[in-house]
């Protein structure tokens, strides 16, 4: 052995000897020492499985109901054009390589009416026929409270809502709800704003008597029809006036409408610079402008708001499952088949944008070059990383937050260490002497108290992860316990979850284990390097 191994097996063995000096089970200053280390790591063992078993859950669960990757196509402003003739287009996709799934999507939002309570809500429109999105809503239905929950929508009129707003309403499965469209306000608003202004004939005096004098004098009737001079088409200022207006009637603007289709069949015989209209033309005119020319206001405003009992009228649903989401998660209120979605949007048969699903979409690089090169000009598209890339940025953040504020746990534990590292310093002060006499090298004296920080560290770290893990594996049954009792720390309409989920990872708790034992060791070395620099004379005084 040699002399350098002989010193380290020399200060190792005195360590473990300061660790128990009273020769009993275990010494209390060990004991309180490995205590504050374990309870440390036990503690940002679990925290942080949690974390991690929360962002996975989330991802699966954002993942089976969302796109994997969303295709749109460009419209004005920032607004999306509604896409036409969508079924081609979905049929070519899933050709393509790694795609698994192609279907519609469409999310908006709309007003549901139920028990004389409204409030607005989210809802995403689902492809029935698509197998890959149906399995995506069944795996999170909540058959815990819902047992008779099912993600079977057919064709229209069945949904599937949340658990966060089916417990606002206390809805249950079989329950009718109604729901009103958000895109139909727009149409409303310009209904009861037309009723507030005067009608055409009072508001356009002067080109309401230019299309009467046409009626009355400019039509000349002949074999083959009418015949017009240029100076009665000067009505076509009159009609051009009125129908830029704004605010107006539902039938006044369709008798404008009408009457321009009439005007534009007539031919132009440029030669004698007159209009000829067909037989019939004179009639079809006059009663194209009949409401504008006779109707009375009331019966003008009764029309107006007649028609809006279509626009408004609410769209009842039977609910036939209940989702498991929470106050964390980003998830529609709402899954209802395509066709309602299609209706309560305003699509018609269009969609807003075509949803794909991947193989692995975590490795979205291998069916990205092959779908930007298929794609078509003026489309363009999203990943799910980059529709979620705020959410998880907040969950990733509040990780590293929690990963710093746990650790302070260790810190203040290795500081308590330190104290206790000063205090047995203190107390071993003429052992130390003697040592020092003996010929002890101060490398030697602070091997001692550094071996015996390592020791510590090491014991409190193992035995943190150890309990962290066993907490981890038996954290379902704590849980439960806690809510026989009437305390429920992890209420699932805030995590989305009965029992948290957790995820271990081998390199993480490495990383834990390693921090508490880096932070015992420095907490020992600052002791132990003011007892190696200690006067062996001084020491030996006191004895």
């Amino acid at each position: 052995m040699t002399p350098l191994t002989m010193k380290k097996s020399f200060s190792l063995m005195l360590a473990w000897r300061y660790l128990n000096p009273r020769r009993a089970w275990i010494s209390s200053i060990t004991m309180i020492s490995v205590s504050g280390v374990l309870l440390g790591v036990l503690v940002l063992v679990v925290v942080m499985a949690v974390y991690a078993g929360m962002e996975q859950e989330q991802k699966k669960r954002l993942l089976g109901f969302s796109p994997h990757i969303l295709l749109q196509q460009v419209g004005s402003g920032e607004q999306t054009a509604a896409i036409q003739g969508w079924p081609a287009t979905i049929d070519s996709l899933k050709s393509l390589p790694h795609v698994v799934s192609a279907y519609p999507h469409i999310e908006d939002n709309a007003v549901v009416d139920s028990m004389t309570f409204q409030r607005p809500i989210t809802y995403q429109a689902v492809e029935t026929e698509d197998a890959k999105q149906v399995e995506g809503i069944t795996k999170i239905l909540d058959l815990t409270n819902f047992p008779s929950s099912t993600a079977d929508m057919g064709l229209d009129a069945r949904v599937v809502v949340s658990s966060l707003i089916a417990e606002q309403f206390s809805w249950s499965i079989g329950d009718k709800i109604n729901l009103y469209s958000t895109r139909n306000f727009e149409q409303v608003f310009d209904a009861y704003k037309s009723t507030e202004q005067p009608i055409v004939r009072e508001r356009f005096p002067n080109e309401i008597s230019a299309i009467r004098e046409l009626l009355e004098k400019q039509w000349i009737e002949d074999a083959n029809g009418y015949l017009m001079k240029r100076a009665g088409m000067n009505v076509l200022n009159a009609l051009y006036a009125i129908s830029s207006a704004d605010s107006l009637r539902s039938s006044e603007a369709s008798a404008i409408n009408n009457a321009w289709f009439v005007v534009a069949e007539a031919e132009h015989d440029t030669t004698n610079d007159t209009f000829r209209f067909a037989a019939g033309s004179k009639e079809q005119f006059t009663q194209a402008l009949r409401p504008i020319l006779e109707d009375e206001q009331d019966k003008l405003d009764s029309e107006a708001l007649k028609e809006l009992k279509d626009v408004v009228l609410p769209r009842e649903v039977e609910i036939v499952g209940v989702f498991q989401s929470s106050m964390m998660l980003k998830m529609p209120d709402i899954f209802m088949p395509l066709s309602l979605a299609q209706g309560l949007s305003g699509l018609g048969d269009g969609v807003q944008g075509i949803a794909l699903k991947v193989e692995d979409p975590y490795r979205l690089a291998n069916v990205l070059p092959s779908l930007m090169e298929n794609l078509p000009p003026g489309w363009y598209l999203s990943t799910w990383e980059e529709q979620f890339e705020s959410f998880f940025n907040i969950i990733n953040q509040q990780r590293v937050m929690m990963y710093f504020v746990l650790s302070f746990i260790i810190l203040i534990s290795s500081f308590s260490m330190m104290a206790v590292m000063f205090t047995v310093t203190i107390q071993k002060k003429r052992e130390i002497g003697v040592m020092k006499a003996l010929g002890a090298t101060p490398g030697q004296i602070l091997g001692v108290f550094v071996y015996q920080g390592a020791i510590l560290g090491a014991i409190g770290s193992l035995l943190g992860v150890v309990f962290g893990l066993g907490i981890i594996a038996i954290r379902g049954k704590l849980i439960g316990s806690l809510r026989v009792f009437g305390f429920d720390p992890f209420p699932a309409k805030i995590s989305g979850f009965d029992i948290l989920p957790a995820v271990v990872n081998p390199s993480e708790l490495l990383l834990i284990f390693s921090m508490g034992l880096v932070l015992c060791i420095f907490a020992s070395f600052v002791p132990a390097w003011f007892a190696a620099r200690s006067d062996a004379a001084k020491s030996l005084r006191n004895i």
